[in-house]
């Protein structure tokens, strides 16, 4: 085989005169580029690790001190009161050439210039520290900025001027606080208010009270002492408690989906589309290991925490019996394929060079076209990953800790990603409203063994062309793949490119090694599946967007939560805790904190919604309440003053301790029966969406949290769109996914009118 030769860098035979030995040329040109580019590496990460450790310094900074100090001794004025002369008396005596007196006074002012400018350095980043901590711009209104903010954005941009790279601001976030205990459990009584009647809440008023008096005090201690000591009080913990402890299957109930541009098609395709798709990522790893991506920035200013994106490739779950494990690689060369029931091993490089999209797109037409069958217990392999998480890691352990076996499952778990090509074809049609939802399920589930949901993601390919993303949620949470998948389609789309017939731009090397089929020897096994009992319902709601939302006075995102309690009311006929995600990256290593959209205010707009004796005036007026308690609330979670997060950590010590409270055990048990998290977009400016209307991601979705509620996430895509992804369970008879989207459109027109917004949709 072509590429077995090519893995050879000699061959050696022993004749009668001695060992002829016989070089590859070729293999030992790869394997010298290969170290060069595994060097450059390494020391592009320690330069960047240089620079990121004296942000905002920069070696240009410690010249230009170092000269200043020089300059100023030349005219006779010493600027460091005498602290240079202190220092040349300290230096080790000598006698070689480098040790006159001129030599140790340049000497003695370098080690001064040095010292002030580590200081300066020091200052700026605990000064950037102190500012950051500054969250009163967030509940300030919208076109009314106090002097105190803008004063506090003018030093933001003075400290932080210089261009950062990916990490830079990392050791200048301020660490997550530990909220008061006594603000947690008043907000935590306010929340739960409008879901218990009079007697329920008087009991749960009775056990707060006991858990605050007694027991709260000494968990809190331990809370705030691991807040000193760690980077975040929270994100280690749960992590691992949340995702990682977790036994059940990853499919569904853990892992969610991503979907492509669905107004506009680049090529129908398949090799091609994956050939520019899988060049761009692997070119923003590289930006990403050379720290060149930008970090993301609220405003324009707050740098948000990209602590996360580090395990975004080369990252595997690894199952275990307890609990499982990330495993994750400084660097991978190759993806996993699937295709067909076989599995490949596709390398990204040739030598120090990466592939082009052309040449890629060959490869990958060279699998779609092998016609070998799979071996035996290979076609549904994948559905190990797909099972419980027990049982996958006593399989492992049975059958893939030796022998080919083991090296083939290393292949995949050591990949940077897993690609699935499927033979079916999937897109959005807006003339056929099911579309959307049957590419959802495609992407979310497929047919249960086609997707390796142990992967940090898994790109999947259908045959017209179509793609889309499955993501395993322990290592990170939905934007920081957001952000990787904006790059792709826009580099695809505006950098790449495709000939007129589809193909990627160029030739290929025909003389690049296949890639290579993975070799099992597996027994017969059976998986389970859960895919038949979740219904997904995708919806693209065209009457309205943001921008007729913006004048209703109120934000997008508060306006589609009222909207979602308004439907799940008509849809159960009572109210439920309420779950959506809001992000703490403004912090340290942050990750989310749970805002519980279901509200006093918001529960008294929909009694007088269902009513139907008040008038528009009086509902405008109890939906503006509620959407300014949902944005305060909102606001409060982004800062570090959320309920959940406080409340599981204080219940995590508390087991530690061996100390028993109903009240966090109470709490803790507390089923989402509407799970909601709204999708991020625009992360990253590729191009102008007013100028590409139509390049729009319809966002993505996840399996429902409880097994009789709701699963619900949404894009405002735009000024005019917003896409739906509703998850529920057929096996309950309380819940259908579509009958919660139709009163979700009803819920937003019915808010729509009230504020008797042009009705563009009637």
């Amino acid at each position: 085989m072509a590429e077995a030769h090519q893995a050879v860098a000699f061959q050696f035979t022993v004749t009668p005169d001695g060992v002829d030995f016989r070089l590859s040329r070729e293999a030992l040109k790869h394997v010298y580029l290969s170290g060069i580019n595994s060097w450059k590496k390494r020391l592009i990460r320690i330069k960047n690790g240089i620079l990121r450790g004296v942000y905002p310094g920069s070696p240009t900074s410690w010249l230009v001190v170092i000269m200043a100090t020089v300059g100023s001794s030349f005219c006779n004025v010493d600027i460091s009161l005498g602290l240079v002369s202190c220092i040349q008396r300290c230096l080790p005596q000598g006698c070689g050439p480098y040790q006159t007196p001129q030599t140790r006074a340049l000497l003695s002012m370098a080690i001064f210039s040095t010292g002030v400018w580590v200081t300066g350095i020091f200052f700026f980043r605990q000064t950037l520290k102190l500012l950051l901590c500054y969250h009163g711009w967030m509940f300030e209104m919208h076109g009314k900025t106090s002097n105190l903010t803008r004063i506090w954005a003018m030093c933001i941009r003075l400290l932080s001027s210089r261009h950062p790279m990916l990490y830079s601001f990392q050791t200048s976030l301020p660490k997550l606080p530990v909220p008061r205990v006594s603000a947690t459990i008043q907000r935590y009584l306010e929340s739960v208010r409008p879901l218990l009647d009079d007697e329920e809440y008087y009991r749960m008023e009775l056990l707060a009270k006991e858990f605050q008096d007694k027991t709260a005090p000494r968990l809190q201690k331990y809370l705030v002492l691991k807040s000193w000591w760690a980077s975040n009080y929270v994100s280690d913990w749960w992590e691992e408690y949340i995702y990682l402890r977790g036994r059940s299957p990853l499919m569904v109930n853990s892992n969610y989906y991503v979907m492509d541009l669905v107004l506009i098609k680049n090529t129908d395709v398949q090799a091609a589309r994956l050939g520019n798709i899988i060049h761009a990522m692997i070119m923003y790893r590289r930006k990403l290991d050379r720290e060149e991506i930008k970090p993301v920035m609220a405003l324009g200013i707050v740098p948000m925490c990209s602590y996360q994106m580090e395990r975004m490739f080369n990252t595997t779950r690894i199952p275990g019996k307890d609990t499982d494990v990330l495993q994750h690689l400084s660097d991978s060369r190759h993806v996993a394929v699937y295709h067909k029931g076989r599995f490949f091993k596709l390398w990204l490089y040739e030598g120090a060079r990466l592939l082009k999209p052309q040449d890629l797109e060959m490869q990958f037409q060279r699998i779609l076209d092998d016609p070998s069958p799979p071996q035996p217990g290979e076609e549904k392999l994948a559905a190990l990953t797909a099972g419980g998480r027990v049982e996958w890691a006593q399989a492992r352990q049975a059958f893939f800790s030796s022998g080919k076996n083991k090296a083939a499952l290393e292949a995949i778990e050591r990949a940077a990603f897993f690609v699935a090509l499927d033979e079916e074809s999937y897109s959005y049609d807006p003339e056929d409203e099911a579309s959307l939802s049957l590419y959802g399920k495609a992407l979310l589930h497929g047919n249960c063994y086609n997707r390796w949901f142990d992967k940090s993601f898994t790109l999947i390919s259908f045959k017209n062309g179509q793609l889309g993303l499955n993501a395993e949620h322990a290592w990170a949470d939905a934007p920081i793949i957001g952000h990787l998948w904006e790059f792709v389609l826009g580099t695809d789309s505006f950098h790449l490119g495709y000939t007129e017939t589809g193909h990627c731009l160029g030739k290929p090397n025909p003389a690049l090694a296949p890639p290579t089929r993975l070799q099992w020897d597996i027994p017969k096994q059976v998986a389970k599946a859960l895919a038949d009992d979740v219904e997904l319902y995708c919806f693209q709601f065209l009457p309205f967007g943001k921008g007729l939302i913006k004048k209703c006075r109120t934000s997008p995102d508060a306006f589609v939560q009222i909207a979602l309690q308004l439907a799940h009311f008509r849809d159960r006929g009572k109210f439920c805790l309420t779950y959506e995600a809001s992000m703490t990256r403004m912090f340290r290593e942050g990750r989310t904190e749970t805002v519980r959209s279901c509200t006093s205010e918001s529960t008294a707009f929909v009694q007088a919604m269902m009513e139907g004796s008040h008038t528009k005036a009086d509902l405008r007026d109890l939906f503006q309440k509620a959407a300014k308690k949902h944005q305060n609330m909102y606001r409060l979670a982004m800062t570090g003053a959320g309920i959940d997060r406080h409340l599981f950590c204080l219940y995590l010590v508390s087991k530690y301790l061996g100390v028993s409270s109903p009240f966090l055990a109470e709490v803790l048990s507390e089923p989402w029966r509407l799970s909601t998290s709204q999708i991020p977009q625009s992360q990253i400016r590729m191009f102008d969406p007013e100028q590409h209307p139509n390049h729009l991601g319809a966002g993505g979705g996840f399996g429902p949290v409880a097994d009789d509620g709701y699963g619900v996430s949404y894009m405002i895509a735009g000024e005019n769109t917003i896409f739906f992804h509703i998850s529920s369970k057929f096996s309950s008879s309380e819940t259908n996914a579509q009958r919660f989207g139709n009163h979700i459109r009803k819920a937003l027109l019915d808010i729509a009118d009230l504020f008797q917004v042009p009705k563009a949709y009637s």
